[in-house]
């Protein structure tokens, strides 16, 4: 019985030391862990609490409470593979990882984990932010609601990461991610409403996955523009899987 109850322990524990490491690899760099934690609540706080207090006040902030979740969320996703993929990868360190006895996806688990973590952490401090500056209520259903969105949005954007960390190269990476990830968060709605766009890049926003992601949290907090739930949940579904399926044909070849 003692053995029986061992073996998922023993299966589970290099996943779980991957993601224990990754996550303590990752805190103790600046250039990735300042800018993940600190950029969603500091924009926050001056467009949400000290701009935001004169125009739509606890509307706006309540908005930009969402928005910015998902904002800061794509951003650790894609940097924490985007990057450290591309970097690994040209350091011959996957190749090496195939060559020791743990389980082949143990690493990719622990990056998505090391992500959720982080999108977990940015939740949290938006929150926190929310409640007690902007003075923004939500029932605590919403509250949770918003937390797991932002979690387990991470996913498609981990997988968009994974897709870019196999083509560019370690140097190219950065740049690569920030051509992607910053015009993607300005025309998909989460730095201010697409109302406030041009009505082109207004209509063009369901072609952005942070786009979807984003409705889904203003959904939460009765901010979206009224589109389908499924749709919304069904396409980041769909990116998901191909952005994967393409890395992993990628990672293989």
């Amino acid at each position: 019985m003692a053995a029986v109850v061992a073996a998922p322990r023993f299966m589970l524990r290099p996943y779980l030391l991957e993601a224990k490491y990754e996550f303590l690899r990752l805190l103790r760099t600046p250039s990735y862990v300042l800018p993940t934690l600190l950029f969603p609540p500091l924009f926050y706080v001056l467009f949400g609490v000290l701009l935001g207090g004169g125009r739509g006040g606890a509307e706006a902030a309540r908005y930009l409470l969402a928005t910015y979740g998902v904002f800061g969320i794509v951003g650790s996703a894609l940097f924490g593979f985007g990057v450290n993929i591309a970097i690994e990868r040209e350091q011959g360190l996957l190749t090496y990882k195939r060559a020791l006895p743990v389980p082949p996806g143990a690493l990719l688990v622990a990056k998505m984990v090391m992500a959720m973590a982080f999108a977990s952490i940015i939740s949290l401090l938006l929150a926190a932010l929310a409640y007690t500056l902007a003075g923004v209520r939500l029932a605590p259903s919403q509250w949770a609601l918003l937390w797991l969105v932002n979690v387990l949005g991470t996913l498609p954007f981990c997988a968009m990461g994974l897709l870019i960390g196999t083509v560019v190269s370690g140097q190219a990476s950065p740049a690569v991610v920030n051509i992607v990830y910053l015009p993607m968060a300005f025309l998909s709605g989460l730095w201010l409403p697409l109302a406030l766009l041009p009505g082109a890049f207004a209509q063009l926003a369901p072609i952005w996955p942070a786009y979807h992601l984003g409705q889904i949290a203003l959904k939460v907090v009765g901010r979206d523009d009224g589109g389908s739930l499924a749709v919304h949940v069904l396409v980041l579904a769909v990116l998901t899987v191909a952005f994967f399926a393409l890395a992993r044909r990628r990672l293989s070849a």
